[in-house]
């Protein structure tokens, strides 16, 4: 695992976008296309903001998927999709082809998770992004409960968390992507991110992949790192 550390959450996210910048290029020329899997929270749209400011990413040959997503009409303010719509896929021209929405708004969310599983497909995802709440959780595996981080599927639904319902990645589809990245911002996130480093069971970010995973955080969340080295 890596760490950088810079002085405010908005060089951080920059820092992250560059990150992500180059391994879209990577992957483009490795294999003719990114498969990019991105989360919502409250650093996501500086995030794309910056991604997308950077010149000449053939945004062509991108795909977008969701990390995770709440289970809410089209719309909803608490959907993920609408900072991912307003902030990347337009102002980067995204053909709607290459944008796969998690599909929560149908009947059955146990058969939209098979779904998007098999939208996903076989091959690994070159990039996930993840953010970590002050609860120490990522994506959307929630904090206590066993079953999503245990489940043996790509996608899972939740029950109830934070308000609503989520759809998520599971640690089975994360940890088998190529590169990992966890943009981490704000003095709440110090003590749980110490406490990652420290190898927590009981948070749920411990079961993200170490290895091939970097970690961009602000000087505020990394304020507490020194001691849990």
């Amino acid at each position: 695992m890596e760490i950088v550390v810079t002085p405010t959450a908005a060089d951080a996210a920059v820092e992250t976008a560059r990150w992500i910048g180059r391994r879209i290029r990577t992957a483009v020329r490795a294999r003719g296309l990114c498969r990019l899997a991105v989360s919502g929270g409250s650093s996501i749209a500086p995030l794309f903001d910056a991604l997308v400011a950077i010149d000449g990413l053939p945004w062509e040959q991108v795909h977008v998927f969701q990390v995770d997503e709440r289970i809410a009409p089209d719309g909803h303010s608490d959907r993920n999709a609408n900072d991912l719509l307003a902030h990347l896929v337009e102002p980067a021209g995204l053909a709607r082809r290459n944008v796969h929405l998690m599909p929560v708004t149908r009947a059955s969310l146990s058969a939209a998770a098979r779904a998007y599983s098999v939208t996903l497909g076989g091959e690994p995802l070159d990039i996930v992004h993840l953010g970590m709440g002050e609860d120490g959780h990522t994506a959307s595996w929630p904090p206590g409960d066993g079953t999503t981080v245990a489940a043996t599927a790509p996608v899972a639904v939740t029950g109830v968390f934070n308000g609503r319902q989520r759809m998520t990645l599971t640690p089975v589809a994360v940890n088998a992507a190529r590169a990992r990245v966890a943009l981490i911002a704000g003095g709440g996130k110090a003590e749980p991110l110490s406490r990652w480093m420290l190898g927590a069971p009981e948070l749920p970010i411990n079961h993200l992949r170490r290895a091939n995973t970097t970690v961009v955080a602000d000087a505020a969340a990394a304020a507490r790192l020194q001691a849990s080295r």
